[in-house]
């Protein structure tokens, strides 16, 4: 699939673009540049605002960073991004997920999103007892 945007290389960029690019190779103990990153470039401050949530958001927290690119994933199949399914997918492997934690993974993200639109489409009101949790 070509871009709709140009992708912006480290050697291309300002010294404000360049400045992101270092603190995401810094803070993922990378030497390169993903390509979602290089077509945000195309907006600086949408760059940097969007680098900064997700570098917040997925630090250790509460969540492990395992979890976390599952839930990534999840989301990113329901959402029907391909370039966030590959990318979570190989950051979620090097956190440790195996072919096994994968497969449940998709068999939970299908049937979730099966049954959602059953909800839906019934338009099946929420119990009581789950109301309030």
């Amino acid at each position: 699939m070509l871009s709709s945007m140009p992708l912006i290389e480290y050697a291309d960029a300002s010294p404000e673009i360049r400045a992101v690019y270092d603190d995401i190779m810094a803070t993922r103990g990378v030497d390169w540049i993903n390509n979602f990153w290089k077509a945000l470039a195309n907006d600086p401050a949408t760059l940097r605002r969007t680098w900064e949530s997700i570098k917040q958001i997925m630090a250790p927290g509460a969540l492990d960073p395992l979890t976390k690119e599952l839930i990534y994933v999840a989301v990113s199949v329901t959402n029907g991004c391909n370039y966030c399914i590959a990318s979570h997918t190989a950051s979620a492997r090097r956190a440790g997920m195996t072919d096994a934690m994968f497969g449940e993974l998709m068999a939970v993200t299908g049937m979730a999103n099966e049954t959602n639109r059953l909800a839906n489409g019934y338009q099946v009101p929420v119990d009581d007892r789950f109301k309030g949790l």
